[in-house]
Protein backbone atom coordinates (compact mmCIF):
# COMPACT_ATOMS: atom_id res chain seq x y z
CA UNK A 1 0.00 0.00 0.00
CA UNK A 2 1.90 3.07 -1.22
CA UNK A 3 1.09 5.54 1.53
CA UNK A 4 4.00 7.82 0.67
CA UNK A 5 4.10 10.20 3.61
CA UNK A 6 2.09 11.34 6.62
CA UNK A 7 2.60 14.58 8.53
CA UNK A 8 1.04 15.45 11.88
CA UNK A 9 0.64 19.18 12.36
CA UNK A 10 -0.91 18.87 15.80
CA UNK A 11 -3.25 16.58 17.72
CA UNK A 12 -6.20 17.51 15.54
CA UNK A 13 -4.68 18.12 12.09
CA UNK A 14 -2.69 15.81 9.82
CA UNK A 15 -2.14 15.04 6.16
CA UNK A 16 -1.39 11.96 4.08
CA UNK A 17 0.18 11.61 0.62
CA UNK A 18 -0.25 8.63 -1.70
CA UNK A 19 2.03 7.62 -4.57
CA UNK A 20 -0.18 6.02 -7.20
CA UNK A 21 1.69 2.93 -8.35
CA UNK A 22 -1.14 0.38 -8.45
CA UNK A 23 -3.31 -0.71 -11.34
CA UNK A 24 -6.88 0.52 -11.54
CA UNK A 25 -8.17 -2.97 -10.71
CA UNK A 26 -5.99 -3.10 -7.59
CA UNK A 27 -7.22 0.29 -6.45
CA UNK A 28 -10.84 -0.86 -6.70
CA UNK A 29 -10.27 -3.38 -3.90
CA UNK A 30 -12.48 -2.60 -0.86
CA UNK A 31 -13.70 0.65 -2.43
CA UNK A 32 -17.33 1.59 -3.02
CA UNK A 33 -18.45 4.91 -4.46
CA UNK A 34 -21.58 6.95 -3.97
CA UNK A 35 -23.83 7.36 -7.00
CA UNK A 36 -22.56 10.92 -7.42
CA UNK A 37 -18.88 9.94 -7.35
CA UNK A 38 -19.48 6.88 -9.55
CA UNK A 39 -20.89 9.20 -12.21
CA UNK A 40 -17.84 11.43 -11.88
CA UNK A 41 -15.57 8.40 -12.16
CA UNK A 42 -17.41 7.07 -15.23
CA UNK A 43 -16.85 10.38 -16.98
CA UNK A 44 -13.07 10.31 -16.55
CA UNK A 45 -11.26 9.48 -19.79
CA UNK A 46 -7.77 9.45 -18.27
CA UNK A 47 -6.72 6.23 -16.56
CA UNK A 48 -4.28 8.19 -14.38
CA UNK A 49 -7.12 10.47 -13.30
CA UNK A 50 -9.28 7.45 -12.41
CA UNK A 51 -6.46 5.83 -10.45
CA UNK A 52 -5.82 9.10 -8.58
CA UNK A 53 -9.54 9.37 -7.78
CA UNK A 54 -9.56 5.86 -6.31
CA UNK A 55 -6.33 6.40 -4.37
CA UNK A 56 -7.94 9.34 -2.60
CA UNK A 57 -10.66 6.96 -1.39
CA UNK A 58 -7.88 4.80 0.08
CA UNK A 59 -6.47 7.88 1.80
CA UNK A 60 -9.91 8.44 3.31
CA UNK A 61 -9.81 4.96 4.82
CA UNK A 62 -6.60 5.83 6.67
CA UNK A 63 -8.73 8.31 8.62
CA UNK A 64 -11.61 5.88 9.07
CA UNK A 65 -13.77 7.40 6.33
CA UNK A 66 -15.34 6.11 3.13
CA UNK A 67 -16.62 7.88 0.04
CA UNK A 68 -20.03 8.00 1.74
CA UNK A 69 -18.64 10.34 4.42
CA UNK A 70 -17.70 12.91 1.78
CA UNK A 71 -20.08 15.60 0.51
CA UNK A 72 -19.55 18.52 -1.86
CA UNK A 73 -21.10 21.99 -1.67
CA UNK A 74 -22.36 24.04 -4.63
CA UNK A 75 -18.83 25.40 -5.24
CA UNK A 76 -17.41 21.87 -5.39
CA UNK A 77 -15.67 22.17 -2.02
CA UNK A 78 -15.48 18.84 -0.15
CA UNK A 79 -16.76 18.44 3.41
CA UNK A 80 -16.95 15.57 5.86
CA UNK A 81 -20.34 14.67 7.29
CA UNK A 82 -18.98 14.65 10.85
CA UNK A 83 -18.03 18.33 10.56
CA UNK A 84 -14.25 17.93 10.30
CA UNK A 85 -12.42 19.96 7.69
CA UNK A 86 -10.92 18.25 4.63
CA UNK A 87 -9.04 19.27 1.52
CA UNK A 88 -8.03 17.05 -1.41
CA UNK A 89 -5.37 17.29 -4.12
CA UNK A 90 -3.89 15.25 -6.95
CA UNK A 91 -1.11 15.82 -9.47
CA UNK A 92 0.01 13.10 -11.88
CA UNK A 93 0.91 10.10 -9.70
CA UNK A 94 0.63 11.79 -6.31
CA UNK A 95 -2.53 12.47 -4.31
CA UNK A 96 -3.06 13.91 -0.87
CA UNK A 97 -5.61 14.92 1.75
CA UNK A 98 -5.47 17.03 4.88
CA UNK A 99 -7.99 16.50 7.68
CA UNK A 100 -8.56 18.67 10.74
CA UNK A 101 -11.00 18.57 13.61
CA UNK A 102 -10.39 22.19 14.58
CA UNK A 103 -9.04 24.39 11.79
CA UNK A 104 -9.82 25.15 8.17
CA UNK A 105 -7.10 23.60 6.03
CA UNK A 106 -6.13 23.30 2.37
CA UNK A 107 -3.58 21.21 0.47
CA UNK A 108 -2.12 21.26 -3.03
CA UNK A 109 0.47 19.11 -4.83
CA UNK A 110 2.11 20.38 -8.02
CA UNK A 111 4.75 19.04 -10.38
CA UNK A 112 7.67 21.43 -10.78
CA UNK A 113 7.58 22.45 -14.46
CA UNK A 114 8.93 25.36 -16.51
CA UNK A 115 5.37 26.00 -17.73
CA UNK A 116 4.85 28.01 -14.55
CA UNK A 117 7.22 30.69 -15.88
CA UNK A 118 4.72 31.46 -18.65
CA UNK A 119 1.72 31.86 -16.36
CA UNK A 120 3.42 33.45 -13.33
CA UNK A 121 2.18 36.95 -14.20
CA UNK A 122 -1.38 35.71 -13.82
CA UNK A 123 -1.03 34.87 -10.12
CA UNK A 124 1.91 36.81 -8.64
CA UNK A 125 4.07 39.91 -9.31
CA UNK A 126 6.84 38.13 -11.24
CA UNK A 127 9.49 40.82 -10.70
CA UNK A 128 9.76 39.70 -7.07
CA UNK A 129 11.55 36.53 -8.20
CA UNK A 130 14.20 37.91 -10.55
CA UNK A 131 16.81 38.04 -7.77
CA UNK A 132 16.89 34.24 -7.47
CA UNK A 133 20.08 32.49 -8.55
CA UNK A 134 18.81 30.49 -11.50
CA UNK A 135 15.76 29.38 -13.44
CA UNK A 136 15.40 26.17 -11.43
CA UNK A 137 15.15 28.20 -8.21
CA UNK A 138 12.55 30.50 -9.77
CA UNK A 139 10.48 27.48 -10.85
CA UNK A 140 10.69 26.00 -7.34
CA UNK A 141 9.63 29.24 -5.68
CA UNK A 142 6.81 29.98 -8.12
CA UNK A 143 5.49 26.45 -7.64
CA UNK A 144 5.40 26.97 -3.87
CA UNK A 145 3.56 30.28 -4.29
CA UNK A 146 1.07 28.73 -6.73
CA UNK A 147 0.50 25.78 -4.38
CA UNK A 148 -0.02 28.14 -1.46
CA UNK A 149 -2.62 30.13 -3.37
CA UNK A 150 -4.36 26.96 -4.53
CA UNK A 151 -4.49 25.74 -0.90
CA UNK A 152 -5.91 29.05 0.26
CA UNK A 153 -8.49 29.08 -2.55
CA UNK A 154 -9.61 25.64 -1.42
CA UNK A 155 -10.03 26.88 2.15
CA UNK A 156 -11.93 29.99 1.13
CA UNK A 157 -14.15 28.06 -1.25
CA UNK A 158 -15.71 31.09 -2.93
CA UNK A 159 -15.72 31.77 -6.64
CA UNK A 160 -14.45 35.18 -7.65
CA UNK A 161 -11.41 35.07 -5.39
CA UNK A 162 -8.40 36.22 -7.47
CA UNK A 163 -4.99 34.63 -6.97
CA UNK A 164 -3.32 37.83 -8.19
CA UNK A 165 -5.43 40.50 -6.52
CA UNK A 166 -6.82 38.96 -3.32
CA UNK A 167 -4.17 36.51 -2.04
CA UNK A 168 -0.76 37.63 -0.78
CA UNK A 169 1.91 35.06 0.10
CA UNK A 170 4.72 36.58 2.15
CA UNK A 171 8.30 36.04 1.02
CA UNK A 172 10.25 33.05 2.35
CA UNK A 173 13.47 31.09 1.97
CA UNK A 174 13.50 27.46 0.88
CA UNK A 175 15.11 26.39 4.16
CA UNK A 176 12.24 27.82 6.20
CA UNK A 177 9.72 25.35 4.76
CA UNK A 178 7.01 27.74 5.85
CA UNK A 179 5.62 31.24 5.44
CA UNK A 180 2.38 33.15 6.02
CA UNK A 181 -0.32 34.60 3.79
CA UNK A 182 -3.30 36.91 3.77
CA UNK A 183 -6.56 37.01 1.88
CA UNK A 184 -8.32 40.36 1.50
CA UNK A 185 -11.65 39.84 -0.20
CA UNK A 186 -14.83 41.91 -0.09
CA UNK A 187 -13.31 44.02 2.67
CA UNK A 188 -12.56 41.05 4.92
CA UNK A 189 -8.97 40.16 5.93
CA UNK A 190 -7.97 36.67 7.04
CA UNK A 191 -4.53 35.26 7.92
CA UNK A 192 -3.04 31.83 7.26
CA UNK A 193 0.00 29.71 7.98
CA UNK A 194 1.71 28.03 5.01
CA UNK A 195 4.03 24.99 5.03
CA UNK A 196 5.69 23.28 2.08
CA UNK A 197 7.84 20.28 1.20
CA UNK A 198 9.47 19.04 -2.01
CA UNK A 199 9.93 15.46 -3.23
CA UNK A 200 10.63 13.74 -6.56
CA UNK A 201 10.27 17.04 -8.49
CA UNK A 202 6.89 17.72 -6.85
CA UNK A 203 5.88 20.36 -4.34
CA UNK A 204 3.28 19.92 -1.63
CA UNK A 205 1.91 23.00 0.09
CA UNK A 206 -0.61 23.01 2.93
CA UNK A 207 -2.31 25.91 4.65
CA UNK A 208 -4.29 26.44 7.83
CA UNK A 209 -6.38 29.43 8.81
CA UNK A 210 -5.14 31.34 11.83
CA UNK A 211 -7.61 31.45 14.67
CA UNK A 212 -8.90 34.88 15.57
Amino acid sequence: MPLYKTITLNEETSLAIWKVDETEDKLWENIELTTHCQKRFDGMKSELHRRAFLSIRHLLTTYGYTDFDLIYDTNGKPHLKDGKFISITHSHNFTGIIVSASEEAGIDIEMQRDKILRIAHKFTPFEEYRTLANTAAIIRKLTIVWGAKESLYKIYGERGLSFLHHINVHDFSFDDNKTSAQIIYKGILSNYGIHFLEFEDFTCVYATKNKA
